[in-house]
């Protein structure tokens, strides 16, 4: 494991917060092309309102100052193959910077316009929620042959994956509208040979309520432990599933997770903080204005400080995972031993959304 992961150990038995990051996230554009119907920053209907993204000698920036912090990077969106320099960016973090591991996420519909992308990458992460196109349409807000074009997309890429050396993952957002058909998706997953992850939907930050008082939430958690023990292809650790079964609050690590916006301004400590506009985190400075990583999280520090002690609220798997698998080395050990999926997607550093 990278050293940042050891460093932290000692850090966390120090009593310390403010931890290395494990894995940057950098949002390449607001826009996007689909309206999903639980999104609550990006959209068509959004897009006029969107903030500008950088120019490909920008961006190539911003992607140095991070790789002075970190070797794992996750580029998003909105919808990040809308981003006109994408595989030029992509080949630049891969060949000239040398990140360890690329995640792409995406929505799935415009790949085949973007196939240069895939021997840069290591994961691909679709994003997916319903397995029935007429279902997924009403979600994504989006005519049915666009939900068939994703579904016949992600079959397509599903089959190149030994070819061109990356994983596909489905990344699944639970609803009240798509639980009582989630288990099509596992079905699906294992047909395709991919794997596939599941957050629960928020609101303002928390768990959508009608979500986790239906009845079928947590029996629904409680078979992605199942199929997990039997080797299905569940992307998420034991820890993260029983955090999910039981919300309970859990120590959260943001900056193991550092966010990059369009812009190219550092979100500090998380961006679910910065949206609430309290004085307990924000963007404290752009990292095209600065010249190196180290001068960036002393900005943040400075300006706001210690990141939270306890988070009982965000439930995202792009935050939990992070800081279980940091704070928890022997579950951290146990999946990488016992769980091939945890194993081949490189658990610790998976912080889809």
């Amino acid at each position: 494991m990278p050293m940042n992961y050891f460093q932290n150990l000692f850090k966390l038995a120090r009593g310390h917060r403010f931890l290395l990051p494990r894995v940057a996230i950098y949002t390449l554009t607001a826009q996007c092309n689909f309206n999903c119907a639980y999104c609550e920053d990006f959209g068509q209907r959004q897009n006029a309102q969107a903030e500008a993204s950088l120019k490909l000698d920008q961006a190539r920036r911003v992607l140095e100052i991070i790789r002075q912090g970190v070797d794992s990077l996750i580029l998003t969106g909105g919808e990040p193959l809308l981003y006109p320099d994408l595989t030029a960016l992509i080949s630049y973090a891969r060949s000239k910077l040398r990140f360890r591991q690329i995640t792409l996420t995406t929505n799935g519909s415009l790949l085949p316009d973007a196939e240069g992308v895939l021997p840069h990458i290591d994961r691909l992460v679709v994003s997916l929620d319903a397995v029935d196109p007429a279902r997924w349409s009403t979600v994504i807000r989006m005519p049915v042959e666009t939900a068939q074009a994703v579904l016949d997309n992600i079959r397509r890429y599903a089959a190149l994956q030994k070819r061109e050396h990356f994983r596909l993952i489905l990344n699944t957002v639970l609803s009240p509208d798509t639980i009582e058909t989630a288990d099509a998706l596992l079905d699906f997953a294992r047909e395709q040979r991919i794997l596939v992850s599941f957050s629960p939907q928020a609101v303002c930050n928390w768990p959508r309520y009608e979500l986790i008082t239906s009845p079928a939430y947590r029996p629904f958690v409680e078979k992605l432990v199942a199929v997990k023990r039997r080797g299905g292809p569940v992307l998420g650790s034991y820890a993260y599933l029983r955090t999910l079964l039981d919300l309970r609050p859990y120590a959260c690590y943001p900056t193991l997770t550092p966010r990059v916006m369009p812009d190219g301004d550092l979100v500090y400590p998380c961006r679910p903080i910065e949206k609430s506009g309290n004085t307990h985190g924000g963007r404290p400075c752009n990292l095209l204005e600065v010249n190196s990583w180290q001068q960036a999280q002393a900005l943040a520090f400075r300006e706001y400080g210690l990141p939270p002690r306890v988070c009982g609220s965000c439930y995202q798997q792009c935050y939990i995972e992070p800081s279980l698998m940091q704070a928890q080395p022997l579950s951290l050990l146990r999946e990488k031993l016992f769980s091939p999926p945890s194993r081949q997607a490189g658990i610790d550093r998976y912080a889809p959304g």
